[in-house]
């Protein structure tokens, strides 16, 4: 049994899951963004009771390591970090735009091969996290933090369809209304299967990552308050 647990806590709703391979066996779903913390724990260990799993048997974990929440990134990779030392077993990292744009290419399987998939997370006011990928997965965009505009992916719309979707789509939907034919707001959520299919994927390229020095995919600095003193 290839046993792999994923999880994901940099959204508005945490997903963790665990499967043989790409096929999911339990899943728990949390929709309270500030309680993904006291959440993810307890998921874990009913998921592992539920299905009659041992924790020493799994054979890598997979999380989702940003862009997204800043607290979901850090909750999330520190658990997996900190298991994987413990069981001495690999851990996946996964972009969490090339996960929303895996998903959005799952849901919609018969669109042409030259079809643009734009994913967008919501950051403060205009801003979102984004990314452009073609139906290969292959980056057109790396991932970044724009503010929205008018003209954003104008350059991109004359020549592919383009669907944008996620969190951050809603407040571009409204620029481009009038914009371009060829933009496409969708609706389109990270799956607990298509998590599966995605982790099973990089664990089959044994994508793994260095569990000391994995660093959290933030795009852009996370800054506080300035320290007085």
């Amino acid at each position: 049994m290839n046993y792999i647990l994923n999880i994901h806590t940099t959204a508005e709703i945490a997903i963790v899951n665990i499967c043989n391979e790409n096929k999911v066996l339990g899943n728990s779903i949390n929709t309270e963004p500030k309680e993904h913390a006291s959440f993810l724990h307890i998921a874990i260990n009913k998921i592992l009771q539920d299905n009659d799993i041992k924790i020493g048997t799994l054979k890598a974990i997979g999380v989702t390591a940003g862009p997204g929440s800043y607290t979901g990134i850090r909750v999330g990779l520190a658990t997996a970090k900190g298991l994987c030392f413990a069981l001495q077993i690999p851990m996946m990292m996964y972009n969490s735009l090339e996960l929303m744009a895996f998903s959005a290419i799952e849901n919609f399987p018969d669109l042409s091969k030259e079809t643009l998939f734009c994913p967008m997370i919501d950051a403060r006011r205009m801003e979102v996290f984004t990314a452009v990928y073609n139906r290969q997965l292959n980056e057109i965009n790396p991932p970044s933090a724009m503010v929205l505009n008018e003209t954003s992916f104008e350059e991109l719309a004359k020549n592919h369809l383009l669907f944008y979707f996620g969190s951050g789509a809603e407040k571009f939907k409204k620029l481009a209304e009038n914009q371009s034919p060829n933009l496409k707001y969708i609706l389109s959520d990270i799956s607990s299967t298509s998590l599966a299919k995605f982790g099973w994927n990089k664990f089959q390229k044994k994508d793994f990552e260095n569990v000391i020095n994995a660093k959290p995919l933030y795009v852009k600095e996370f800054y506080t308050p300035a320290k007085i003193g």
